[in-house]
């Protein structure tokens, strides 16, 4: 049952789809070439930072179906308390969306890049920035219009 502050405030994507299909199809490009596993870690990491709902419920639906351990996904808010659990390559993309999610905090430190830039080209550098861009704009208008979790958009 919808409290006040949880009822769906705003059923944007029926109200201007238009808005949709760009921001899908950045989401598509980005992903090109970047391990599907990475890809939703770090959305459901983004998405655990900005708390939003309706993307880490799909998030972790779609990680399980890449064959993503429930224990990765269980300590994926606390990954860097958990070494062990994440590649270097995946430490370090997690540092990169972190730094882009909250960068009211300081900015993309250049020892976050340069981490980054030891495990990623150019290329794959350019595809990270632009999907967390994208999971960051998904959040955000998920979170402001109350998407309910589980809707279809």
């Amino acid at each position: 049952m919808s409290t006040p502050e949880t009822a769906p405030r705003l059923p944007l994507f029926r109200l201007a789809p238009d808005i949709y299909a760009p921001l899908h199809a950045l989401t598509r490009a980005a992903k090109q070439g970047l391990d599907p596993v990475l890809v939703e870690l770090l959305l459901i990491r983004v998405s655990q930072l900005n708390r939003c709902a309706f993307c880490l419920d799909m998030h972790v639906t779609e990680a399980r179906r890449a064959g993503v351990s429930e224990q990765r996904i269980a300590l994926l808010s606390a990954w860097e308390e958990a070494p062990a659990h994440y590649t270097g390559k995946e430490r370090a993309a997690l540092a990169f969306a972190e730094a882009v999610t909250l960068l009211s905090h300081g900015g993309v430190p250049d020892e976050v890049h340069e981490r980054a830039a030891a495990h990623f080209d150019d290329a794959e550098l350019a595809r990270l920035l632009a999907l967390i861009t994208a999971i960051n704009s998904w959040n955000r208008l998920n979170v402001a219009a109350r998407t309910p979790v589980g809707s279809a958009l």
